[in-house]
């Protein structure tokens, strides 16, 4: 994370603590490696609190849990400008359209999600704002297909909700 501590900050915010650029991004760049241990859902705390316990899925069974580091101040919006690339154990912030400095960095937690029972409501604030944060599949078409076609949808939630055979074809 050395490259991130030059070019990312964490600082209050309007939701609480989130990151911020130090320096502009441009569409497609690389912003961070998400690091923390692996757990299975049989693994994760109980109780579990979806609000305050931060476990990112990164596979059917896979979470990571915090890091310590930077990568857990994160926050979520509907109206993100970063999406995370899972690949294998593999997690990377990428800048889906450019990002100004000062700017605030915020990806939308419902892609990486595969799970009927989650969710939280959502305070992100942005004028599209669905008013909670569920699993990828409860995202209006429009967003789902936005997504898709972005690449920044994991083969797990395409494969869970039955639309990996449809992007193959």
């Amino acid at each position: 994370m050395v490259r991130a501590k030059k070019t990312l900050e964490v600082r209050e915010g309007k939701n609480g603590k989130g990151v911020y650029a130090r320096v502009s991004f441009d569409s497609r760049e690389y912003i961070c490696r998400f690091s923390g241990p692996l757990f299975s859902s049989a693994g994760l705390p109980t109780p579990y609190d979806d609000y305050y316990d931060h476990y990112v899925q990164i596979a059917e069974d896979i979470f990571m849990g915090p890091s310590g580091d930077i990568d857990d101040f994160f926050n979520h919006s509907c109206n993100p400008n970063a999406a995370l690339i899972v690949s294998e154990n593999i997690v990377e912030l990428i800048a889906f359209r450019d990002i100004e400095a000062g700017e605030e960095i915020v990806w939308d937690y419902s892609v990486t999600m595969l799970n009927d029972d989650w969710c939280i409501p959502c305070a992100c604030g942005s004028t599209n704002c669905r008013g909670s944060i569920r699993e990828f599949k409860y995202l209006p078409v429009d967003i789902q297909s936005k997504y898709i076609s972005l690449g920044i949808v994991p083969e797990y939630v395409l494969r869970g909700n039955g639309m990996l055979a449809e992007q193959k074809k």
